[in-house]
């Protein structure tokens, strides 16, 4: 006769901190994964979930992958400081997809565990909400802890405070890199229309970033045409969805403005540095001028329904999902500032766990 070991849980009411820490806990155990030191040691609800997955799942795990483990951590140190994480559509596949190469506000090559400032971290863009979907944005960790919880307009300021002099630069970046950080926060800040008209596409949206300002969202959309052969085609068949031939021209007008930079600075490059040429091209002043004096006679609805319209038309270079308000911030909690309400309590009763006695090394 096999003998069984019976576990039961102390409580069967846990506060909501102490079962997201079970569950992440569990799913440690689930990808055969030990919490860094010293979590998987010290009594915690974490503890109590990776123990209780061990005996339920002794060595049918899943494969530990690198995004299992980005996951894994993201969840820890959210958990750790009392971040919401919403775990719906924030997945392993999820943080595959907004993965990149190159931090898009140093540019610098990301690193992996080298515990440098070059490692690449998942930051939450917009702080006032937590691990989300469309929230989310790989960077390195440096620009990471030097955004901490600034936002759009610290951003500008501190901008304005380098050029003028008052600094040479602050937490490690330059004024170019912190208005990286500033157009990077307004994508997800809704902004007037008239201000986000006035605003360079210094960083092209990240992957799976929502977008809250209509004429960003159509910047975003003409920038990344430019990304993929036969923009040329796609451009004017955009033209052709404008609404008269005042906007049509003063279209036409910026674009032969913006399109030079981008060739010039773009000649024998692709990837990354074509992303960065398109980026670069923003700055010239006589191309934003004309930008927001093309964008300006449209109101925000207009934007939101030709990137609609072009997205239909298979226009883009990119695929373009809509989401309602709600939808777009389903999973931030705004309300408590990103942060888990820690007064909600869950009740668990959960059934015994049975362990067989060969498999209790699994528990150590």
């Amino acid at each position: 006769m096999t003998t069984e070991l019976h576990l039961h849980h102390a409580s069967s009411s846990l506060t909501t901190h102490e079962h997201i820490g079970f569950e992440l806990g569990w799913d440690y155990a689930h990808h055969h994964v030990t919490p860094p030191a010293p979590y998987g040691q010290e009594p915690s609800s974490l503890r109590h979930g990776w123990l209780a997955g061990q005996a339920t799942f002794g060595l049918r795990t899943l494969e530990p992958t690198k995004h299992v483990r980005k996951w894994l951590q993201l969840r820890l140190h959210a958990w750790l400081r009392g971040r919401s994480v919403e775990l719906v559509q924030v997945t392993p596949h999820y943080l595959q997809q907004i993965d990149v190469s190159h931090c898009p506000i140093t540019r610098a090559p990301l690193s992996s565990a080298t515990l440098e400032g070059s490692d690449a971290s998942i930051d939450r863009v917009r702080s006032d909400a937590g691990y989300a979907a469309g929230n989310l944005a790989v960077m390195s960790t440096k620009a990471n802890h030097a955004k901490a919880a600034y936002g759009f307009r610290d951003a500008l300021q501190f901008v304005k405070r380098i050029e003028d002099g008052q600094l040479g630069g602050l937490q490690g970046l330059s004024a170019e890199q912190w208005a990286r950080v500033a157009v990077l926060c307004s994508l997800v800040e809704p902004l007037p229309h008239d201000e986000a008209c006035t605003l360079p596409m210094l960083v092209l949206p990240p992957n799976r970033l929502r977008l809250f300002n209509p004429a960003q969202a159509l910047q975003a959309f003409i920038s990344q045409q430019l990304l993929a052969p036969g923009w040329s085609h796609r451009v004017t068949r955009l033209e052709d969805l404008l609404p008269g031939k005042a906007v049509k021209r003063a279209f036409q007008t910026f674009f032969h403005a913006l399109l030079p930079r981008v060739l010039e600075a773009s000649k024998g490059v692709d990837g990354i540095a074509l992303r960065w040429a398109i980026e670069d091209a923003w700055r010239n002043p006589l191309a934003l001028q004309r930008w927001t004096a093309f964008v300006s006679q449209l109101t925000a609805a207009q934007c939101e329904a030709l990137v609609t319209r072009a997205s239909a038309k298979k226009l883009g270079a990119v695929r373009v999902q809509q989401l309602s308000d709600s939808q777009a911030t389903d999973g931030w909690n705004l309300a408590t500032r990103g942060y888990v309400p820690h007064a909600v309590l869950r009740k668990r009763v959960p059934a015994p766990v049975r362990v067989p006695v060969q498999q209790m090394s699994l528990l150590h």
